[in-house]
């Protein structure tokens, strides 16, 4: 028996014609559906209309205190008394201030003056960050619509890459693992030969006698995970290779990028920069974009430190000298034991002040529940006795050398150690004490930076970019001229090749631009330049989709109906249409995973586009058409 034709186009979307309405035609809610996406992709693209004002934030340095009435006065007072316009002034609901400004010039002048004003002399300075003030309507962002944020190459700031030095860090732990090993062996009486075992990733150690190695590899194989053991001779004794396997150093280099990436956004922060990008790139890179910054100086100066704490026990005269050391302090040579009591990574807080007694500048430590036990007991045990603390610094040096006949040039570190403190302990310490000996620059740097946190493994920044506010306007301006001259050379040709088909492709073209900006904003996507760039590559796909709808109907019109060609049209350029946007999204997702910075962007914005492009192709321009043409005796098309 003969199955009864189906009409074409019937399936599509489930929004084909039936039996019970005339061809080409939606039913009133699929009509609905369709207005009420294209009005809150209106409502949510419409903050970006509204441009933001360039504004000083001030911030208290800790979540609890919240920026004064008094303070915002004395703010406003000396920007105004600098001939710098102001706005508005106001309190947040965060327990900030918010300074709005007339021009962009402003900012980082009226930034210097503010601080100067608020936190001369002030032991918890407050944070003064460049910021852009949202505009938006209050009834706008009672429903959650914002603006997207724009990129570094749109806004201007200040660009670094970073590399960070995994060689040193990795032989940092080795030398760990030695300290430990030592330990080991004089607790279980292991006769070794020599005490620097350490070459790069490996320890290379010798042994007295055979018996003393095999015991060694078993009580390192209890003790150690994540090493590989060797046994080969060390310099004609017995001995054992121990190497980090590669499953260890992976796990080695996360924890640094990791931790590096905790402090450097904690840093930033102290900067006073409004939505910092911080974000890790391969292996051991990490990208540092800071929007509205201009002067890289004071950045540069804040990252690339690296500087920590040693607190240790002044040696007693009978100490072995293999776990001792000697440093200068005021001009005599002090002994000190080479274990740590606690170390700068186990500070929770610290405060740049002056001594009340001396008004010398001083930093107060708060430690964390591990360190304070340890110090109250270590201090407990040896109350008469002397402590030292040791202010370690790396600093990035730089030197060429000549590799296969061309001159590289070579990042490396120098430590500088400095004895800042010997004193007497006159009773246990807890988890709260001072440090004394620093200048005023050096209190305040170490006091950020062990508030910030610890960086794990030195760092080198391998790219510097400054990009002016200027040449950000400048961009945005030519980034929007793009895409509205060739918005408008579509326009021109969709509606003198296609006619009125032309007009519903060009209504839809213009609601993908406004969906993509509201899908944008909602998500909290950046738009930077090459993210533009995938707005007029997704208007040129967008206008493809609807050419070869358009030309599939025309080809169907010379064997159907008007009615029908229109439906067989949609319908059977579907497919088509679905597996180019397919695999350009799949394409868009594996640059958005594995690249980075411009890249992601891109990536964000093409991703975006694909999706709102099939929505206003297929949908949008269809409905446009059925209200055109569905229902009628047509006896042609102007196609």
């Amino acid at each position: 028996m003969a199955r009864e034709p189906r009409l074409v186009g019937e399936s599509l979307l489930g929004v084909g014609p039936s039996t019970q309405r005339p061809p080409n035609t939606y039913s009133f809610f699929t009509y609905l559906a369709i207005g009420f996406v294209l009005v809150l992709g209106l409502i949510y693209a419409a903050p970006n209309l509204f441009q933001p004002d360039p504004a000083l934030q001030l911030k208290a340095p800790n979540g609890e205190d919240r920026v004064t009435a008094d303070q915002l006065a004395r703010a406003v007072d000396a920007l105004t008394g600098a001939g710098i316009v102001i706005k508005a002034s106001d309190l947040t609901d965060d327990g900030a201030a918010l300074i709005r400004l007339t021009a962009d010039d402003d900012q980082y002048r009226g930034r210097k003056l503010v601080d100067e004003a608020l936190n001369d002399g002030r032991a918890e300075p407050l944070i003064v960050a460049l910021n852009r003030a949202p505009t938006t309507p209050a009834w706008l962002a009672g429903m959650g619509a914002k603006p997207m944020a724009l990129g570094l190459d749109l806004s201007g700031g200040v660009h670094f890459l970073l590399q960070v030095d995994m060689d040193k860090f990795l032989s940092d732990r080795m030398a760990s693992t030695q300290d430990a090993l030592l330990d080991l062996f004089r607790e279980n009486r292991v006769r070794y030969a020599g005490r620097n075992w350490v070459r790069g990733t490996e320890l290379q150690i010798a042994f007295q006698s055979t018996d003393y190695r095999d015991q060694a590899q078993t009580l390192i194989a209890e003790e150690l995970d994540g090493f590989l053991i060797r046994t080969q001779d060390v310099g004609a004794r017995p001995g054992l290779r121990v190497s980090l396997t590669e499953e260890k150093i992976a796990e080695l280099e996360d924890f640094a990028i990791t931790q590096n990436l905790t402090s450097l956004k904690n840093r930033v922060n102290e900067l006073g920069v409004s939505e910092p990008l911080v974000q890790r790139l391969g292996r051991s890179r990490i990208v540092v974009d800071l929007p509205g910054l201009q002067d890289p100086a004071e950045a540069k100066k804040i990252i690339n430190k690296f500087a920590n704490l040693d607190f240790r026990l002044v040696a007693a005269q009978d100490a072995r000298a293999s776990q001792t050391e000697t440093m200068e302090y005021e001009g005599r040579v002090v002994t000190l034991e080479r274990a740590n009591i606690v170390t700068g990574d186990q500070v929770t807080n610290a405060v740049q002040n002056f001594d009340p007694e001396t008004q010398q500048p001083q930093v107060a430590i708060t430690l964390d529940a591990d360190g304070g036990r340890r110090m109250n007991e270590v201090t407990q045990r040896n109350v008469g006795n002397q402590m030292a603390i040791i202010f370690k610094e790396q600093l990035p040096r730089t030197r060429t050398e000549t590799v296969d006949g061309k001159d590289i040039v070579v990042n490396y570190t120098v430590e500088q150690r400095r004895l800042i403190s010997v004193a007497t302990i006159q009773s246990a310490l807890g988890f709260n004490f001072r440090i004394t000996g620093l200048s005023l620059t050096e209190a305040r740097d170490l006091a950020l930076l062990l508030r910030a946190g610890a960086l794990a493994a030195p760092m080198y920044i391998v790219e510097e970019r400054t990009v002016g506010a200027s040449l950000g306007e400048a961009n945005i301006s030519q980034g929007t001229s793009a895409v509205a001259i060739g918005f408008a050379l579509v326009l021109v040709f969709m509606l003198i090749y296609y006619r009125w088909f032309g007009l519903a492709a060009n209504v839809a073209l213009a609601f993908n631009l406004v969906l993509i900006a509201a899908v944008m904003s909602l998500l909290g996507a950046t738009l930077t330049m090459p993210g533009i760039a995938g707005i007029v590559l997704t208007v040129g796909m967008a206008v493809d989709a609807n050419v070869l709808i358009f030309s599939r109907i025309r080809e169907e019109l010379k064997e159907r109906p008007p009615q029908q060609a229109i439906a067989a049209g949609f319908d059977r350029a579907f497919v088509t249409i679905l597996d180019a946007n397919i695999t350009t999204f799949f394409v868009a997702i594996i640059l958005f995973s594995v690249g980075s910075g411009p890249v992601r962007g891109f990536a964000v914005t093409l991703a975006v586009g694909i999706v709102t492009s099939m929505f206003t192709a297929l949908l949008v321009t269809r409905a446009l058409v059925n209200l055109m043409y569905g229902g009628r005796n047509l006896k042609g098309l102007a196609l």
